[in-house]
């Protein structure tokens, strides 16, 4: 099953400014610099849907597009470094929170770190906090192209692990954008959540 549109909706810099629709949101949240924006570009096959960058901090309001003309999906504000002030991150984040815990459209977050690294306690905090507030996510592992197959093994059973020792269960997957590796997968698991 693959993305057949993909469309630009607009970005909301709280929650008061999202779209008054009942379709499903599944959002793409993570560290600056995680890949973000090239995965959902895979996934939507579209070159330039989400903006890439390589300055970390990009992604700064509620991003949300339209897929299918059946589920929204979202971009969140990367979380971790950024060359922003303290002052926009602090807004940054009291507009995510209040975003993940009062809005009821969301199905899924895909919680995106890069699977060359060991999990940063930024986003452990991350997922511990979604769990304790009873809200669905999975781990997508991103830039599994950049390591070889005993690595990527390796860093889905280290998630697990994590997971784990925190009483937590949720998916963890594998994806590559550049070599679309995974990317059908994910699209499966995201329609069992629309």
């Amino acid at each position: 099953m693959s993305v057949k549109t993909a469309k630009f909706l607009l970005s909301a810099p709280d929650i008061s400014h999202c779209p008054d629709s009942d379709l499903t949101e599944i959002c793409f949240a993570g560290r600056s610099n995680v890949g973000k924006s090239t995965l959902i570009n895979a996934l939507t096959n579209q070159k330039k849907l989400a903006k890439t960058s390589n300055t970390p901090g990009k992604t700064r309001d509620i991003n949300f597009f339209l897929i299918d003309d059946t589920w929204h999906l979202v971009d969140l504000p990367g979380y971790g470094y950024a060359k922003v002030s303290k002052k926009e991150q602090a807004r940054w984040q009291k507009a995510l929170e209040e975003y993940l815990l009062n809005r009821e459209q969301i199905g899924l977050i895909c919680v995106l770190v890069d699977s060359r690294h060991e999990p940063q306690d930024s986003d452990l905090d991350f997922m511990y906090w979604l769990a304790m507030n009873e809200i669905p996510f999975m781990v997508v592992l991103t830039k599994s192209d950049k390591i070889s197959k005993n690595k990527q093994q390796s860093a889905v059973a280290l998630f697990k692990r994590e997971l784990s020792a925190m009483n937590i269960e949720a998916p963890v997957h594998q994806t590559s954008s550049s070599h679309r590796t995974g990317l059908d997968e994910l699209h499966a698991i995201i329609e069992s959540f629309i």
